[in-house]
């Protein structure tokens, strides 16, 4: 009977796959920590060692070098929630079999778990194979709460290379990015690749909370300190102490609040509200904004002592629309993906689907993209690939329009406005919202995401100015 050890600090894990394993013919044991491990490791050898690469006490690598020295000859599988592939191939080749990344299926995993014992008396080449799944794609899921997916497009390796650069460091970042390219799993990774990672990480969305409330939930408030506070209320920065605090949308608190946290920046103290009592507090902070927080601080809404306090380091995420190189694999990996999450084949798309993809500017980002690979799948019956039919109608409609503008090969109709009377001053003012709205779609080439940016209005605003305008589109 094959020996096999579970390491991972979840219990339900340990639990579930022992039970497992144990039902097909091995025995199983597992631990929660990497120095119980090694001390059962000591006591007897094991045949092969399942392992979560990210331990309370330890991580994959220490504990893989660790087995390795103690026995050679024993399998190690790493598992991981937090799937990177650079980090996967570096311990192939120093000796882990595979990898196998959360949510754990079981048929994978014992399929996995035969086909490396069955190889374990074979003699271990040089340079280690590395498995089919490590390279078949160079930017694998990476799962923290949601799914993130890095790219290869030149846009995805700028990214990663500035990620990787500032996350062992203790600066403050700033992330900026439009809505749903992914700002918090972006400061996860900062986290999970930080001093920190072993500690708290605490997010919080500025954008929700009130001028009343927001002191309260960033600082914490003591009982009777106002109407309602019925017991003592520890706050973000406390939760987050030793490890990261993420405040996303920080350009939405008021200018009170800004002028409370770059005192406790400063003196990295807080007082919760209602009290006198300062509480030492060693946070890092990553905060994001989907406005551009310099020119925030031009127009007057923001600090521009507090922006300099966040500034030690800024990563701008690109939008879908410029990782265009990237989307077969987002698309590939979400399919993927929902195929587990509803139980059915992974699928494919028609090649019109594919083709509108390509063209629709995803306003939304990996978020919409997400959402639409969801939707499109739970419609679509199993076996079946993905039509057109299966996408929501802002894509229809956008598909719809590429094609009529294929085949016409001439730019979108825009009517002459008539000026009746100069002296009007509504019709003046109707001409010259006109004309910026023309000569900027023709500077975009007719990119309505682009235009919007540009006009500092959202799509919606813009697609009703369109509407009023009667230019058709």
């Amino acid at each position: 009977m094959k020996r096999i050890l579970i390491i991972d600090d979840e219990i339900n894990i340990c639990t579930l796959l022992s039970k497992f394993l144990n039902k097909h013919g091995f025995k199983a044991e597992s631990t929660m920590s990497g120095a119980q491990a090694m001390k059962m490791l000591k006591e007897q050898p094991y045949d092969l060692v399942l392992c979560d690469y990210r331990l309370k006490d330890t991580d994959g690598s220490q504990l893989l070098s660790d087995i390795r020295q103690l026995y050679p000859q024993t399998v190690v599988i790493i598992i991981t929630g937090y799937t990177d592939v650079r980090i996967a191939v570096e311990m192939v080749k120093n000796g882990a079999y595979d990898y196998i990344s959360k949510p754990l299926y079981p048929d994978e995993i014992l399929s996995l778990v035969n086909k490396a014992l069955s190889t374990r008396e074979e003699v271990v080449p040089e340079q280690p194979h590395v498995p089919p799944h490590a390279h078949e794609t160079l930017t694998p899921p990476q799962k923290n709460g949601d799914y993130y997916v890095y790219g290869d497009s030149e846009p995805s390796r700028a990214l990663y290379q500035e990620l990787t650069l500032v996350a062992p460091t203790d600066y403050s970042v700033i992330i900026f990015g439009e809505t749903g390219t992914g700002k918090e799993s972006v400061a996860h990774l900062i986290h999970n690749r930080s001093g920190r990672k072993k500690q708290s990480f605490i997010a919080l969305d500025c954008g929700s909370l009130s001028k009343e409330l927001a002191a309260s939930e960033l600082f914490g408030h003591e009982k009777g300190s106002f109407t309602g506070a019925i017991n003592t209320k520890i706050g973000a920065f406390e939760q987050a102490h030793g490890g990261t605090l993420f405040l996303d949308e920080i350009s939405n608190l008021s200018y009170d609040i800004q002028v409370a946290l770059l005192r406790v920046i400063q003196e990295k103290q807080i007082r919760r509200v209602g009290s006198m009592k300062e509480i030492e507090v060693d946070v890092r902070l990553i905060v994001a904004s989907n406005e551009n927080l310099f020119e925030s601080v031009q127009k007057g809404k923001f600090r521009e002592d507090l922006f300099h306090r966040f500034n030690e380091f800024t990563i701008h995420i690109p939008p879908l629309r410029e990782r265009n190189a990237d989307l077969h694999l987002f698309v590939t990996t979400f399919l993927e993906q929902t195929g587990k999450e509803l139980n059915k084949p992974t699928t494919s798309l028609s090649e019109e689907v594919w083709e509108c993809f390509r063209q629709y500017d995803w306003p939304g980002n990996i978020r919409e993209l997400k959402n639409v690979i969801r939707r499109a799948c739970l419609l679509t019956p199993a076996g079946k690939e993905i039509t057109m039919t299966a996408l929501p109608l802002e894509l229809k409609a956008g598909g719809m329009f590429r094609a009529q503008a294929a085949t016409d090969m001439a730019e979108p109709e825009i009517p002459e406005i008539a000026m009746l009377d100069s002296n009007d001053l509504k019709a003046v003012a109707l001409k010259a919202e006109y004309n910026k709205i023309i000569n900027v779609l023709k500077a975009v080439k007719y990119n309505k995401t682009k235009a919007a940016q540009l006009l500092n209005i959202d799509r919606k605003t813009l697609y009703n100015k369109l509407r009023l305008l009667n230019i058709n589109y």
